[in-house]
């Protein structure tokens, strides 16, 4: 079986089964699903010859591949992938289908033509005439959002161990809940992976390469107002649902996603719930600029003092939670070799770099911000989050390559490459 067929075979085995987050659920894991492939994967890896494997409480899987003799003093690199696919409220079940030879014109998803990828809306599709192309049936997403990723570590780490590539200490971490605020790599145990710099693989098309993602911030704003009969209602009634709707009209309309792009930054109000009394507005809120972003935060604050000083006799509430932050801040100051070796690795394959400013983040910029420098680059696939999504086989094979040219650049630079 050569290099792409072990792909395929990998990533369909592993999209199969169904591993959807759960957002509403606060245990880590969300969903059983991600046991089960956690369970799956700890077993190829010790089939592999990998040593302490640890599957924690929380679903994180992690494992090394110790160095080869001589290659000790080169430094430890690791790679993270999440488990859990996005909840787009679709199918949990995925089915992979290979399109073969792709010859132009819209994919068809199901046998009648009642799915499909339509060229129209997808122009992309028409640089992949003649490629193999992984879609799903319709249903469901393709789940490449990160199941390829874990396809291609662990083919990886299948021909570093059977051809007997040269390689330092390799560590592996495999995390749940990525798609519901990153969760899983909070849990991580750093311990457990003691690397000097590490990569995710997550998004998107062949040659793009991450390292400046949002910082990013969770709010949870409570209004609680007075209720009263209307008969008795003339200046005692404070209702809680004008109340928000007149702090979110106080936002600037501008800081939204649907009108800012690059590494503009937004507020987005995400969820509005509630009644007379009460009533709960949920936000999220990104910039790529730590002190852009610091201010957006200090302007939700104001807007709920605001409020209070407005309507005395109502209670606001303002809870903010970090999530994670631009991995380019926790590279200053110190080596950026993690990132240069993935611009040299591209070239050495000829393959270009779409150096992308991200909106958005991975596991990496949580664990970047928690001091391990973790940048990221694509997978190959198109489309993440949608009944659209593909994945181009030719890409999928440059994604294996940069990993694997990433490890033999590791063992050049020896101790050198430390942090």
């Amino acid at each position: 079986m050569d290099t792409k067929e072990k792909l395929i075979e990998r990533f369909v085995r592993y999209a199969s089964v169904p591993s959807q987050s759960d957002q509403g659920n606060e245990q880590v894991p969300s969903s059983p699903g991600q046991w089960v492939l956690a369970r799956m994967l700890r077993e190829e890896l010790e089939g592999m010859g990998l040593t302490e494997i640890h599957l924690s409480e929380h679903c994180v899987l992690t494992a090394r591949l110790p160095a080869k003799e001589g290659l000790e003093g080169a430094p430890a690199v690791g790679w993270v992938a999440h488990l859990d696919t996005a909840d787009i409220g679709a199918s949990d079940t995925v089915a992979p289908l290979l399109i073969r030879n792709y010859s132009g014109g819209d994919i068809l998803q199901d046998a009648e033509g009642t799915r499909r990828i339509p060229v129209a809306e997808h122009p992309e599709l028409e640089r992949y005439i003649g490629d193999d192309i992984l879609v799903s049936d319709g249903t469901s997403v393709l789940g490449a959002d990160n199941k390829s990723a874990i396809a291609n570590i662990m083919c990886a780490l299948q021909k570093v161990t059977e051809e007997g590539r040269p390689h330092g200490d390799i560590y592996v971490a495999f995390v749940p809940d990525e798609e519901i605020g990153l969760r899983g790599a909070g849990a991580l145990e750093l311990s457990r992976f003691p690397v000097d710099y590490a990569y995710t693989i997550d998004c998107c098309e062949a040659g793009e390469v991450a390292y400046r993602t949002f910082n990013a911030a969770s709010a949870v704003i409570t209004i609680r107002g007075v209720n009263a009969h209307p008969m008795s209602a003339k200046g005692v009634m404070v209702n809680a649902v004008s109340l928000a709707a007149e702090l979110i009209g106080s936002l600037d309309p501008d800081q939204v996603p649907e009108k800012t792009e690059g590494t503009e930054g937004f507020v987005c109000v995400t969820s509005v719930e509630g009644d007379v009394s009460r009533c709960e507005i949920r936000l999220n809120i990104r910039d790529h600029d730590r002190e852009l972003f610091d201010e957006k935060k200090s302007r939700l604050r104001e807007l709920c003092s605001l409020i209070g000083e407005r309507h005395p006799a109502s209670d606001v509430s303002l809870q903010i939670s970090d999530t994670y932050s631009n991995i380019e801040d926790s590279l200053r100051g110190k080596s950026t070799v993690c990132v240069d070796h993935i611009f040299r690795a591209m070239e050495n394959l000829g393959i270009p770099p779409k150096d992308i400013a991200m909106r958005g983040g991975t596991d990496g910029s949580l664990l970047s911000a928690r001091g391990i420098p973790v940048p990221n680059y694509f997978t190959g696939a198109h489309n993440f989050h949608s009944l659209a999504e593909f994945l181009p086989l030719s890409s999928f094979e440059k994604s294996l390559e940069v990993t694997l040219e990433l490890i033999a650049l590791s063992c050049e630079e020896g101790s050198a490459g430390t942090n």
